[in-house]
């Protein structure tokens, strides 16, 4: 039996295509995270400049994350009820806006003030991903999450390589180029970007023509792939492999299962409290244990990067189908308890790397995956909760990044990887009553 393997048989060979439209989006996104790529890595030794120690540096990336939490789920809820366009657009004039101010600050206030109001406006990520679940069949929505995801991957690997190039001509240069990036960013998409939501039957913006025009396309595309799939054999069995094996992505009703919702948005939390903190430290534990500064920090972003692109890629589909969210989320979390754990100790140049790789492909699997599930499970809602765990995020990048500077200064450099493999194991304990769901069979959504 093919379900036997955990995997799907397909007659051709070749994966459905890409929903009209995601194309852009992706774009969108991905020149985005270009931008959030130069800030990230070197943003921990531009604030030396101003004084900043570990703690004060760890509040400063947490300051991102409270903003993002706050506004989040009110951006999330807005796009929900006029549109993905308007929302992800304010999120990129204000991204400029908030890198502007950053790449001209004159005192540590200043600093605070430009990463503060680019949090307030940072709600593209969750919006763009309610806007890839207005478009995306169930069976498919991981594997989209997955290539949205790619674009953080992108943005690791161009933006540090942009960042590191830039410093060379000043500390703030590379902050004033993420903020034009961000602008020509936005213009672009005033005219390119898609408005998803008019094709969300029930939703306020829908157009009936656009409805019926997307059914008829994915009723063309399901028929097309049922038909490249054979029947499973054994006696008695006489349905398509792909109605026969359960559909880990199937979960999609009108009204939104909330407990089950809660408990990924946990998850996700407690995963990401300890994958923040190795953020917003891993350039003071390079430059501690290895002597690296700012362009060699950024060349091992993008590294990271580079690993991000080909696991959410091109690995998030497959991994899915063969695991099941269950699976997914399981071996995601043991690769970062595994990654975050072998940090703790300094085990020399080969351990950083292993830690490196296992470390960011266990979190390419898992961010995706749970914002998959999340949205399967969200019905009409889907901006609003991806908003919320957006938000779960943002409380995650506060606690996690103060925690972390604060137990790398006063207990030691490998204290904040130890307590962060332990979160991952606590999250990892969470998982089943998280994600359990009845299968159901694939079905065209509006």
């Amino acid at each position: 039996m093919a379900g036997a393997h955990g995997g799907r048989r397909r007659g051709s060979g070749e994966r459905p295509k890409l929903p009209r439209g995601f194309g852009v989006i992706w774009t969108t996104v991905a020149i985005d995270l270009i931008g959030f790529g130069i800030v990230l890595p070197i943003l921990p030794q531009y604030a030396e400049r101003f004084g900043a120690k570990g703690a004060v540096i760890g509040i400063l990336s947490a300051s991102f994350s409270l903003a993002q939490l706050v506004c989040a789920p009110l951006w999330g809820r807005v796009s929900d009820r006029f549109g993905r366009k308007p929302v992800i657009l304010v999120s990129l004039f204000g991204t400029a806006v908030g890198s502007l101010l950053t790449g001209l600050a004159g005192s540590l206030w200043v600093l605070f003030a430009g990463r503060i109001i680019d949090g307030m406006s940072g709600a593209s990520v969750s919006v763009a991903q309610a806007a890839v679940a207005d478009l995306a069949a169930p069976r498919e929505r991981a594997r989209l999450m997955g290539l949205v995801g790619a674009a953080f991957g992108v943005g690791f690997v161009a933006g540090p390589t942009i960042g590191a190039l830039a410093a060379l001509g000043g500390p703030h240069v590379p902050f004033i180029i993420a903020a034009v990036i961000a602008l020509v960013n936005g213009l672009v998409a005033i005219r390119r970007l898609p408005e998803t939501a008019k094709g969300v039957e029930g939703h306020p913006l829908a157009d009936p023509a656009v409805v019926a025009a997307r059914k008829a396309e994915q009723a063309a595309l399901d028929a097309e792939r049922i038909a490249a799939e054979p029947a499973l054999d054994g006696p008695g069995i006489v349905e398509p492999a792909h109605l026969a094996e359960p559909a880990p992505m199937a979960v999609d009703t009108a009204r939104p299962q909330r407990s089950a919702i809660v408990r990924l948005i946990v998850v996700a939390f407690v995963g990401l409290v300890a994958f923040s903190g190795f953020e917003a430290t891993f350039a003071l534990l390079a430059q501690a244990r290895f002597d690296l500064h700012l362009s060699s920090t950024a060349a091992v972003f993008a590294g990271i990067g580079l690993v991000l692109v080909a696991v959410q890629g091109g690995l998030v589909g497959p991994v899915t189908h063969r695991l099941g969210e269950t699976g997914t989320l399981r071996f995601g979390l043991l690769a970062n308890a595994a990654g975050l754990a072998l940090l703790a100790v300094d085990a020399g140049w080969a351990g950083l790397v292993v830690a490196l790789v296992v470390l960011t492909v266990g979190q390419g699997l898992l961010t995706p995956t749970l914002s998959s599930a999340v949205a399967g499970r969200a019905g009409r809602e889907t901006g609003q909760w991806l908003g919320w765990q957006q938000s779960a995020g943002g409380l995650a990048r506060v606690v996690g990044p103060t925690a972390a500077g604060f137990l790398f200064q006063y207990v030691g450099v490998g204290a904040p990887y130890a307590v962060g493999a332990a979160l991952a194991l606590m999250a990892l304990a969470l998982v089943p009553a998280a994600v359990r769901a009845r299968p159901t069979a694939p079905s065209v959504t509006g």
